[in-house]
């Protein structure tokens, strides 16, 4: 495919997005913002057809689709005549387009363009509607019940930018675990692992690579865990679950974390775009690794913490942390709230951070809130061209209608949390209680008013 790329100051892109967005039967509105080797173009320098073009301290490149690819088809089909146009130089015939008199539209054909990522530049575009519905499904999540003080910590618009960076991921990576019962078999709570199940049949039915990423000593438990899901139907398929470090006896260093996330330790191939931890306890500050009283359970912990390190530096590879305390992984982005306004804050709080931090009152709320937000961006019409770069057709979301988290299938995944003996992070209860919360009382209003939000009932 050729494009056609222009500089564009970036106070302006919502406006040229708008615009362009009225006009499908030309250009149309644009189909990459940012990075051009995103998109497989190593350099603006590099050799191209038609003028330069001079960039100005702030814009930022937009490409649109160029009629120019049509060219060679034209070529190739040996025509008589066939009229066309050069690059730079546009063929204007005599016939009018039609061309709405007014941009002016209703918050479902109004494009919103969000930055996702300073390094590499990239953007991503949806709806007014598809936008204002995430920010709702996000303000629900932030239900404290548990009166921790995880306000506090919420970063406004921040599942916006998540989900719309997920989107655009072919493989992602999710990792959990909060080994809190120290004296039960197993040690892991039910938060967690239920919000990574929510998210991998969301990704699953995206399309999408999805693998988890675990402790050696809890590989076996998870991969029972997941195969239980498979068989239940909440997972259309099986989900490889991977151990790091790995279990050949190999020391776990940055070489190691090197290998894991790329191809031959090449930082330009990436395994993974994208890596998620929901309730992962984090690394504090003296490098143990605490529960909300400060109990040190760093015995019961690996160092899944170096691949959130090693990926923060990889510019192809984005990270999201959820959590509900502070002393996740990936709350080190909000980790000087955390010593403000989380008791023990200064002593749990993780220090390692997350290109993307996302809080809710319980975490598996906050897995729950993002299969939700991919669900609602794909059947955006203006995120789904863009996320296709106009090529291809619409998905059909009646086959994703079924990854929308609900209160039918998140009983089944308890069922199977219970199987598996993982109980209650508060009181170790084995039973539907989660964080100390009824499951059919306070769980099930969160999930109504996710769906609601969704129009699913």
């Amino acid at each position: 495919m050729f494009l056609t790329m222009r500089p564009v100051p970036k106070d302006k892109l919502d406006v040229v997005y708008r615009i362009t967005h009225h006009m499908p039967d030309v250009h149309g509105a644009p189909i990459h913002i940012g990075d051009p080797a995103t998109i497989g173009i190593p350099s603006l320098t590099a050799e191209h057809l038609g003028g330069d073009v001079q960039f100005q301290p702030g814009d930022v490149p937009v490409f649109w689709c160029c009629g120019v690819t049509t060219m060679p088809a034209v070529k190739s089909a040996k025509s008589s005549l066939a009229f066309t146009h050069s690059p730079g130089c546009m063929y204007v015939a005599d016939v009018m387009a039609t061309v709405p008199t007014t941009t002016t539209s209703s918050p479902a054909e109004t494009p919103k363009v969000v930055q996702i990522s300073q390094e590499p530049l990239l953007y991503s575009a949806a709806s007014e509607l598809a936008a204002d519905q995430i920010q709702r499904l996000e303000k629900a999540v932030q239900a404290d019940p548990g009166k921790r003080g995880i306000g506090h910590l919420h970063i406004p618009g921040e599942l916006l930018r998540c989900v719309l960076a997920m989107s655009h991921a072919s493989s992602v990576a999710v990792t959990t675990g909060f080994p809190c019962h120290t004296e039960l078999t197993p040690p892991e709570e039910n938060d967690g692992p239920p919000g990574a199940v929510a998210m991998a049949a969301m990704l699953q039915a995206l399309g999408k690579q999805v693998t988890m990423v675990m402790d050696a000593s809890r590989l076996q438990l998870m991969r029972d865990i997941v195969e239980d899901c498979v068989q239940a139907g909440i997972l259309k398929e099986s989900v490889a679950v991977l151990p790091y470090p790995p279990t050949d006896g190999t020391a776990p260093d940055r070489e190691v974390a090197l290998q894991f996330l790329t191809h031959d330790g090449d930082l330009s191939r990436p395994r993974y775009d994208h890596l998620v931890a929901i309730e992962r306890v984090g690394r504090a500050a003296d490098g143990t690794y605490r529960t909300m009283k400060a109990k040190d359970i760093s015995s019961l912990v690996g160092p899944i913490d170096q691949l959130f390190d090693l990926a923060n530096e990889i510019p192809g590879i984005k990270t999201t942390g959820i959590g509900d305390g502070g002393n996740e992984l990936g709350m080190g982005t909000v980790q000087d709230k955390v010593h403000q306004f989380i008791t023990n804050g200064p002593d749990i709080a993780c220090t390692v951070p997350a290109d993307y931090t996302i809080t809710a009152g319980v975490s598996n709320w906050g897995g729950w809130a993002i299969a939700a937000a991919l669900y609602v961006l794909r059947a955006c019409p203006i995120h789904d061209r863009y996320h296709r770069r106009a090529v291809g057709f619409p998905r059909d979301l009646a086959k994703l209608r079924g990854a929308v988290p609900s209160m039918e299938t998140e009983e089944k995944v308890m069922s199977i949390m219970i199987k598996h003996g993982l109980r209650d992070g508060m009181t170790a209860e084995l039973g539907l209680v989660v964080d100390g919360l009824q499951f059919a009382s306070e769980h099930a209003q969160i999930m109504k008013t996710l769906r609601s939000i969704l129009g699913l009932d």
